[in-house]
């Protein structure tokens, strides 16, 4: 197998939109290249009006002082509510990944749909259960987490 047909955790080229939420409060918009879900460290390139008020490059994050990392579509957000599928929609699809309910020790609240929760793990993927979000995907950290229910 030659280089160009390995897969690698990141693609060069490829942006991933991020917002970091920190454990403390702090958020950090930016673009990232090297996240992975086992990886302790990855890189943020701040957003421009990240980078003019903070006047940095790059920032080393460290996963273990977060609560999750939010893989978006847009660092603008979307304005409003959102809104989650109704129930009777979540019961349709037989073969959907589990369904859960976070609680974070903050007390914020994310319902989504995981493939990959297991509490000895560094973290797990979450895909948002809401409609017309701005989230692709999140990456809960483990320790921020104060309970998480589960249904069909």
């Amino acid at each position: 197998m030659n280089q160009q047909d390995r897969p690698s955790q990141s693609i060069p080229g490829i942006q991933n939109f991020v917002v970091a939420r920190y454990r403390d409060g702090k958020i950090i918009k930016g673009v990232t290249h090297d996240f992975g879900a086992q990886k302790k460290m990855f890189h943020i390139i701040p957003s421009q009006q990240e980078k003019s008020e903070q006047g940095r490059k790059g920032l080393e994050v460290s996963l273990s002082e977060l609560k999750a990392v939010f893989f978006v579509k847009s660092l603008e957000g979307k304005e409003g509510p959102h809104l989650p599928e109704s129930a009777s929609s979540r019961e349709r699809d037989p073969v959907s990944p589990k369904k859960i309910k976070i609680t974070f020790f903050d007390g914020e609240t994310l319902e989504g749909a995981t493939h990959g929760y297991a509490p000895e793990r560094e973290g797990f993927f979450v895909v948002p259960l809401e409609k017309d979000t701005n989230n692709l995907r999140i990456f809960v950290v483990s320790k921020s987490v104060m309970t998480i229910e589960t249904w069909k």
